[in-house]
């Protein structure tokens, strides 16, 4: 057992391990959600948060150093969203001729997803630092934490507060699109990538390919009104 607990406390420190974990329990994940027809509850980002917290609780690591190994994964979000040019190109003629109600529904969405969060969690009486935190919520991750990190709130936290987003958006959309009678793959697919960014857009792709456009298009341009708004409603609210 000495042995063993000497070969852990080397190992733990690795980047390489926690990348390795990473990876094999979000592909484990993946299969598993395949197995279960990929239904709304099947989601393989929550099944592998559910895998990994307790593992980095039980062996006592640090988050910053499961991040070292992480962070890989991390650096792909950008060139994974650059690659949402390709769908989007390619139904380019149908994205341009929904451009009006497009800006109207991303001013709507965006000013509601950072300010209701605003609002609630000063109205709850939360520290200013975790107001801040929350704003970016509904951004992808690598713009939710730039905004995060640049008002003063703890990007840290905004990671698990966007993972949350995301994993919540995946998970409600279908079931509440289908309750509220919404059949145009457009506006459900916008309406997940505004709301819940990549992982409501990749949830998006895996229902249907024009949701998955219209996703990755709410997602790209939330972003950058995100980045416009955050800052003046934060100012606004404190």
């Amino acid at each position: 057992m000495t042995d063993v607990a000497r070969i852990w406390s080397y190992l733990s420190t690795e980047p390489l391990l926690w990348l390795t974990c990473t990876i094999v329990v979000y592909v484990a994940a993946e299969a598993v959600a395949m197995r279960l027809g990929r239904r709304a509850l099947a989601n393989p980002v929550l099944f592998s948060v559910i895998i990994i917290a307790p593992i980095l609780w039980l062996s006592d690591t640090p988050y910053e150093t499961y991040f070292e190994g992480a962070q890989f994964i991390h650096f792909l979000l950008g060139p994974a969203t650059v690659a949402l040019a390709v769908p989007l190109h390619a139904n380019l003629r149908t994205v341009t001729r929904t451009a009006g109600p497009i800006l109207a529904a991303l001013l709507v969405g965006s000013v509601v997803a950072a300010l209701s969060a605003v609002l609630l969690a000063k109205a709850f009486g939360l520290p200013d630092q975790v107001i801040v935190s929350l704003s970016p919520k509904s951004t992808t991750a690598p713009v939710a934490l730039g905004i995060s990190e640049a008002l003063g709130g703890l990007p840290t936290l905004t990671a698990v507060l966007v993972i949350l987003t995301g994993i919540i958006g995946a998970i409600t959309v279908t079931p509440l699109m289908n309750a509220m009678g919404v059949t145009d793959w457009r506006a459900r697919g916008f309406a997940v990538g505004v709301a819940a960014h990549g992982i409501g857009t990749a949830r998006a792709f895996q229902v249907n390919e024009l949701a998955g456009t219209f996703a990755g298009i709410g997602m790209a341009l939330n972003a950058i009104l995100t980045s416009l708004i955050a800052p003046l409603i934060v100012a606004l609210v404190l």
